[in-house]
């Protein structure tokens, strides 16, 4: 086995928001054209200047819809003279994004149940098992007992990580053999958190389309068995997306809550796209929490999600 992974020093949190302002480059250079016209150019408060707002956040992913909605409430605003100037309509659209991407966010609880039992499922090639192992470090470092369930039994490969990231951390991580039965891991997971008492127990699942009904009634299964092991549990059920696939990982999102009854969402890859606006209309279409975003390859490149943050991040030079 090697050697666990030491904590790091805890960086401070202008730290945290340097990493964030840099994973997130690509989105706010994206914005940048129209931040700018609003702040620098030369078109007066009005019609002309709400365009290229919506012209930016259109090219940032933001989405149709969400677009719309912010582009209606900047029109109302001017129109009943609530925004004078240049710098109340940056104030206010800023103050719109992050309440959008804040409405949803809810308190995290791990201590609630002991152990606590996290689901995690997505598409593959959405960093998921590798999502899985940073969250293992970071809840690790913060002093937690961790056990990780490598449910993905269709990828031999998945399962090599998973133990990876176990050996590299110091955790238990309970496996079969490639081809078994994903519900028995997860069965096998969860009792064995139960036995040991642990703090928190997370179960990898195989990658799959949300468009592959078999393999979403399996997974179904494996949250079943979860909770016949543990009554109550699955506690969290994160659903991991790809920010790099845009609006697409709307359609996904919508299919695997549907089947799934998704608690939360993590967003992987943010410092790879220009498409970091994705977050917005997610949070608007699905009235669910952001948990965790993805900004670089680090361990403590997965950060917790803070809407104000991730805003300011996006605005600021």
């Amino acid at each position: 086995m090697s050697e666990p992974i030491k904590e790091n020093p805890v960086e401070g949190k202008g730290g945290f928001f340097q990493s964030l302002k840099k994973g997130l480059s690509k989105t706010r250079n994206s914005l940048a054209g129209g931040i700018d016209n609003l702040v620098h150019g030369k078109a007066t408060l009005g019609p002309e200047l709400v365009d290229e707002i919506e012209e930016a956040l259109l090219v940032a992913d933001v989405g149709v819809k969400t677009t719309q909605f912010i582009v209606d409430e900047l029109n109302r605003q001017i129109a009943e003279a609530r925004i004078r100037d240049r710098e109340g309509m940056l104030n206010h659209l800023r103050q719109m994004m992050a309440q959008l991407l804040d409405k949803n966010q809810k308190h995290w609880d791990y201590s609630a149940h002991s152990p606590f039992v996290v689901l995690v499922i997505g598409v593959n090639g959405s960093g998921k098992t590798t999502t899985i192992g940073k969250l293992a470090q970071r809840w690790h470092n913060e002093g937690k007992k961790v056990l990780l369930a490598a449910g993905d039994t269709f990828r031999a490969a998945a399962m090599e990580q998973l133990q990876m990231w176990a050996d590299r951390i110091g955790i238990p991580c309970i496996r079969q053999d490639s081809g078994a039965d994903p519900s028995a891991v997860a069965f096998d997971g969860v009792q064995a958190a139960v036995a040991r008492k642990m703090d928190i127990v997370i179960v990898d699942t195989a990658g799959r389309l949300q468009t592959n009904l078999n393999l979403m009634e399996e997974l179904k299964k494996v949250k079943r068995v979860i909770g016949k092991v543990l009554p109550g549990a699955p506690h969290e059920t994160l659903l991991v997306l790809d920010a790099t696939i845009g609006q697409n990982s709307i359609s996904q999102a919508k299919q695997f809550h549907e089947a799934m009854d998704i608690d939360g969402l993590v967003m992987t890859k943010l410092d790879g796209t220009s498409r970091g606006g994705v977050l917005l209309n997610i949070s608007q279409e699905m009235n669910l929490p952001v948990r965790f975003i993805g900004i670089g390859e680090k361990p403590e490149d997965l950060q917790e999600f803070q809407a104000e943050d991730f805003v300011r991040a996006l605005f600021e030079d």
